[in-house]
């Protein structure tokens, strides 16, 4: 219990609430004096002992089950339950409905004896999902979304719609056709809420691996997006328009500057006849640097802030770029770029992202080119820097490779701005070996003082 409770304190400090060694301390004094046989009390004595404010509780809450409530949900054993003339007549309905699927087959007998998934099964599955870089709660959807589909309990909810009627057409009765339906519900929302357990412990613990302590204000430029507060959010916001004066400045300087060139022989030798062939005059080719930009943003939960202050920072700086196009996208792309043709962008960029919530879609950047190529290609011609603003996360739909082959080659380059670091490409539903090699760079953008460089990279040279 006591390397459980260090655990929990860690993941709490990694989560945001700031937790002293006295206070560890009292939450350990205070579970030696109580015990820990009554939940109640055990969960207010580390409550009280760990939070000191109010914002912080919902946090706490969030991850107290996952450390302490570790058994698996009951299950019914639906070959106790039910007579064998049921028995059999619900296994020819499910293997019939089934067919020869091995996985599904294998889930429905697990539901029919009320067994839970096998702690080994479900390590060996996370390993392969990349469950262990995960280390943030906001991924926690992500992750089960893709072991649920892995097991096959998808399609074991589509099954479950046609396995009333099944039963039906052969004749079971209708209080007998009830009572399997409660139980098959039951018991897959028991094996549903083992899932949601076994990764949120699991996103908990890498979270208690690192430990990260809670940023100072000088420091919320290094801390990556994902453990921003709504607090430090606002104060990095404010930090914005500094931050792309700042930019705007050096842009122009190096533009001035550019716009010299280098000297032109050819060009300094006619201007300068007038003085019988001396160079007193010296001319220089100009180079113009201003580029066009087609921006595309993922907006989806682990991406919002990311993409809203990239999008901040380049209509901040519009008046050192030619021309920008600007589209977001979840499931599919939506062109933002009239938002901007008035009004300040931070409030344009808050209109954006309340008009398009992130909510049970899934990102697919694939379907998102491919809305591009029907209605958006204008957008693009030889001078045009795409900029794709994304994890490359796909949730297993198509990526689209080809079309990002052919955006590559139509626009002067494709450059990627993804959070996440190399060695996080491919695992999961990551896509991000595909789409690395077809383009001109990616940058590491996991937090604001990364996000910076990387614009000021692009504004170097146009």
């Amino acid at each position: 219990m006591d390397k459980r409770l260090v655990e929990f304190i860690r993941t709490l400090r990694a989560a945001g609430i700031r937790i002293s060694i006295a206070e560890n301390l009292d939450a350990m004094n205070a579970i030696d004096s109580i015990g820990v046989g009554e939940r109640g009390t055990f969960q207010s004595a580390l409550r009280s002992t760990l939070v000191k404010e109010a914002k912080d509780l919902p946090t706490f809450d969030h991850f107290f089950p996952l450390f302490f409530d570790t058994a698996a949900p009951p299950m019914f054993n639906m070959e106790q339950e039910l007579t064998p003339e049921q028995q059999e007549m619900l296994q020819q309905a499910l293997q019939a409905l089934a067919g020869d699927k091995d996985a599904l087959q294998q889930l429905i007998n697990q539901m029919m004896q009320g067994q839970s998934f096998d702690q080994s099964d479900l390590d060996q599955l996370a390993q392969q999902m990349g469950l262990q870089n995960a280390d943030s709660p906001y991924q926690q959807g992500y992750y089960q979304r893709m072991m649920q589909r892995s097991l096959g309990m998808n399609q074991m909810r589509e099954l479950l719609e046609m396995l009333e009627e099944k039963l039906r057409e052969m004749g079971m009765s209708e209080e007998s056709i009830e009572e399997i339906m409660a139980m098959m519900e039951a018991n897959g929302d028991a094996l549903s809420e083992q899932l949601r357990r076994y990764v949120g412990s699991s996103i908990a613990r890498n979270m208690a691996d690192q430990d990260p302590e809670r940023p100072e204000p000088q420091d919320l430029m290094n801390t990556p997006f994902q453990y921003l507060s709504p607090d430090d959010a606002d104060a990095l916001r404010d930090e914005v328009k500094r931050l792309a004066a700042r930019l705007r400045s050096r842009a122009a300087l190096r533009q001035k500057k550019d716009r010299e060139g280098n000297p032109d022989p050819k060009s300094t030798i006619r201007h300068n006849l007038r003085y019988e062939g001396m160079p007193l005059e010296l001319q220089y080719r100009s180079r113009k640097l201003k580029p066009r930009l087609v921006v595309i943003c993922d907006i989806s939960t682990s991406m919002r802030y990311c993409s809203e202050f990239m999008l901040t920072m380049i209509y901040e700086l519009q008046d050192q770029v030619a021309k920008t196009r600007s589209f977001v996208f979840i499931d599919d792309l939506v062109e933002i770029s009239h938002y901007f043709d008035q009004g300040r962008p931070d409030l344009a960029v808050q209109n954006v992202l309340n008009d398009n919530p992130p909510g049970h879609y899934n990102t697919d950047l694939g379907n998102a080119l491919n809305t591009f190529f029907d209605d958006k290609l204008d957008a693009v011609d030889g001078r045009t820097t795409i900029i794709v603003v994304g994890d490359g996360r796909n949730n297993y739909n198509d990526p689209r490779i080809d079309l990002a082959q052919s955006l590559s080659r139509r626009g002067r380059r494709v450059l990627w701005f993804n959070p996440e670091p190399q060695h996080q490409w491919g695992t999961g539903d990551s896509d991000m070996l595909q789409y690395a090699p077809v383009s001109q760079g990616v940058f590491q953008v996991a937090n604001l003082a990364q996000l910076v460089a990387a614009i000021d990279r692009i504004m170097t040279d146009g």
